[in-house]
């Protein structure tokens, strides 16, 4: 089978796919022949995305930490194709704060969009996979998943825990089918690098725009990744290519991170 049509006959649902990250993959999944719901808080943007993606896509005002939502966004997926074959929980948020600063609040919305927001998308497909006998799930962690790092607690501890919650996940619905797998992206040219640009500025006291291109320069592979090399690798775990994988988190961040 051809890249161009690996995914042919599959319904996907992406979260947190108007940009970034998400909308390489909502690009990506319809170019190898599925059709994507694209879901996110942002609303008008995901309508954006959908329409330029075409008759193959359709928009999902979703909150991720809201389980009507999630619940609405599944039914209606279902009510218009008929059942999700993939299910992409990309949406999340960075925080970083010192333990001085982490208050219930902060922790709750970090742990509630990251942590919260796999573990109930994941709930509200997985009746229609198992019906089925099938299904493909693919969690996003980081490679701050992998190892702590200073000011980054909450961030970094609800990374790890997605990789924990795929392992998990993967063994107890093996036998219904179902695969269960995550990639750890590395730094990517996105929107929110911005943000966390400024965040570092302010916590290690450096300019705007020192810390992006410090991590850039880190990478063995020599520069920042861009969301369509993670969009990728994303593709290959939704398709049968990768029906023998399952449990696994995939590093992609251009060597930053070796197991």
């Amino acid at each position: 089978m051809s890249a161009m049509n690996r995914l042919n006959g599959k319904t996907a649902l992406v979260t947190g796919g108007a940009r970034g990250i998400g909308r390489a993959i909502c690009e990506a999944f319809v170019a190898a022949g599925a059709k994507v719901a694209v879901a996110d808080l942002l609303a008008d943007e995901a309508r954006e995305t959908a329409a330029a993606l075409g008759e193959n896509a359709m928009a999902l005002a979703m909150d991720v930490t809201d389980l009507a939502t999630i619940s609405e966004g599944v039914s209606a997926v279902e009510k218009a194709w008929g059942q999700i074959d993939i299910l992409v929980n990309n949406a999340g948020i960075f925080t970083m704060a010192s333990i001085e600063e982490i208050t219930p609040e902060v922790y709750r919305r970090q742990y509630d969009i990251n942590v919260g927001g796999t573990l109930f998308a994941i709930q509200a497909v997985v009746p229609g996979m198992k019906q089925r006998g099938s299904g493909a799930i693919i969690n996003f962690s980081s490679q701050a998943g992998r190892r702590g790092e200073p000011n980054i607690a909450l961030y970094c501890s609800s990374k790890a825990a997605i990789i924990s919650i795929t392992q998990s996940l993967a063994l107890e619905l093996a036998g219904d089918g179902i695969r269960v797998n995550a990639i750890a992206p590395g730094v990517i040219d996105t929107p929110m690098w911005d943000v966390v640009d400024k965040l570092f500025a302010r916590y290690e006291n450096k300019p705007v725009g020192q810390k992006k291109r410090e991590v850039g320069e880190e990478v063995p592979l020599g520069y920042m990744g861009s969301p369509e090399e993670i969009a990728e690798p994303c593709v290959f775990l939704a398709s049968d290519a990768a029906r023998y994988i399952t449990a696994q988190t995939l590093n992609v961040d251009g060597g930053n991170w070796m197991s």
